[in-house]
Parts: structure tokens; sequence; C-alpha cells
């Protein structure tokens, strides 16, 4: 079943495929379907998967014995759910998993793909820290330091970070640090401000166009975790002279599908994508 399916399925035929495992894959991901308190029977398993009874049978105890799948009911009526003990090698996955790891080699892709230096940064105390980046290699050179505190009301970064959040939090930050002029570009009404992280979250990326630093542009996007927490944000920082206004929207797409494959790295599933 889904080893055949979708543009991210593994081939059918791979080298070195155990069909026993796959199989063993195919059921969980059969069973995470049912709404919850919703199980299924052997039989049902077996049809959706394209397997015989003692085939699906066989599996399901095995997994049961793992406590990756659990089981109630009796004879015809027993019914087949996924195991807590998925939830424990889901905690440790997580924990394995580094944000700066998964998002370095995405940050290298965007900034060959876009020309312009990239960055990570994650959120503290209602600003964005960066720690990680990708230069371009070029004599003019950007000051982009590792661990600098972006402001989160006139950059790509903090931009981003705030308009993952809720309303009121959002509101938050902005009543607690102000919007203090930067540029002659940098909004400083509240109220049109926190509209425009609206459009923010609506379209996917921020726009930091000479808001911060004049003669500077930035777009970024905030990335995800497994629970669609927002951990941090991407973007990219470049030299607005003699970039189109009409470039922006093909630079934001570019920023905002990079925060997606980390997020995705990070477990998060985007809406409607499943």
């Amino acid at each position: 079943m889904t080893n055949s399916e979708g543009p991210d399925s593994p081939p059918a035929e791979p080298k070195y495929w155990v069909k026993s495992v796959a199989r063993a894959a195919d059921i969980l991901e059969v069973l995470a379907a049912p709404a919850p308190g919703n199980g299924l029977s052997v039989t049902e398993v077996a049809q959706t998967c394209g397997i015989s009874k003692s085939a699906a049978f066989g599996t399901l105890q095995t997994l049961r014995g793992y406590g990756l799948v659990s089981d109630d009911g009796e004879g015809m009526s027993r019914r087949y759910r996924l195991g807590m003990g998925l939830a424990r090698l889901g905690d440790r996955a997580r924990s394995q998993v580094s944000l700066r790891g998964v998002a370095h080699p995405v940050l290298r892709d965007l900034t060959g793909e876009t020309g312009m230096a990239s960055r990570l940064a994650v959120p503290e105390d209602g600003h964005a820290v960066v720690v990680d980046q990708v230069e371009l290699d070029q004599r003019v050179r950007l000051d982009l330091r590792m661990g600098q505190r972006e402001l989160p009301h006139c950059t790509g970064l903090g931009k981003a970070l705030l308009s993952a959040l809720p309303d009121a939090e959002a509101a938050r930050v902005v009543e607690r640090f102000g919007l203090p002029r930067r540029t002659p570009r940098t909004i400083t009404d509240p109220a049109t401000f926190l509209a425009h992280l609206k459009d923010i979250d609506r379209v996917g990326y921020a726009l930091d166009d000479e808001e911060d630093a004049e003669g500077i542009i930035c777009i970024g996007a905030p990335v995800r975790d497994d629970h669609g927490v927002c951990v941090g944000a991407i973007s990219i920082t470049g030299l607005k002279l003699g970039l189109p206004a009409w470039k922006y929207q093909e630079l934001g797409g570019q920023v905002r599908d990079a925060a997606r494959r980390v997020s995705s790295a990070l477990g998060w599933v985007v809406e409607g994508s499943a």
C-alpha cells in the first residue's frame, strides 16, 4: 500500500528491501488513519494493506509484543490500534533531532538558489537569536553575526517568529518592546503592525524591506516542530540595489518552502498535505 503510493514513498523493490518490515510499516500507517477511539479488525487491516488475513494477524501480534500495537475485544469484535510504545519512540526521535543539524543543509541550498546569505534563528525573550548562517563567498559581505539578537518588529526573522504566535501573545511582545523606528520604512503603529502580522501568517513569509537597515532586504519564514509550535525561523538577506519588486514574491516562496522542508524534517505535517 504505502510502499507504492505518493511521490515521497520508497520504490516498490529497492535494494535490501525487507518485505516483512515494509508490511509492518504499512500496517502502522493504516492503524494511524482511524479517528481516536476507533480501531480496525484483522480483516479491515488485511483488505486495506492488500495482504492475507494470516499475514496481517501475524504482523499485528508481533507489533503488539513490542508495544507498537494494542488491541481490545475478543474474537470477531477484536480491534487493533496504535500502541503507546510509538509515543515513547516518538519522544526519543524528537530528542535526537537537532534543529541546526536539520536546517543547515537547507540553508546551504537556499543560499545557492537565491544568491543571498541565509540564517537560522530561535526565539528568545521576544527576539530572534541567530544560531547558524551560510554566507556568500564574495567580496561584499553583510554584517551578519552569530548570536545576534534580531528586533521582533522590523526584521525578517523577528517578524516571522511573531507571526506564528497567537494574536494576544504577539500583542504583548509589541507592548513590551515597542516599535522603535530604525529607518523611515519601519512600521511604528501597533495596530498597523499587528494587521501586518496577519498578512505574514497568510502568505507564509515576512518581508523586511529596508525596515531595519537602509539598502538591505530580509525575508524570513517560521519553522515548526511536530506539534506545530514555532521553534525558529530561517531567512535570506541581501542588498536591495537593482532588485525588482516582483522578485520579492518569488524569493518569499523559496524561503517559505525551505522553512517547510525544515519543519517537515522535524515532524510537522502541513495541513492538507497528508
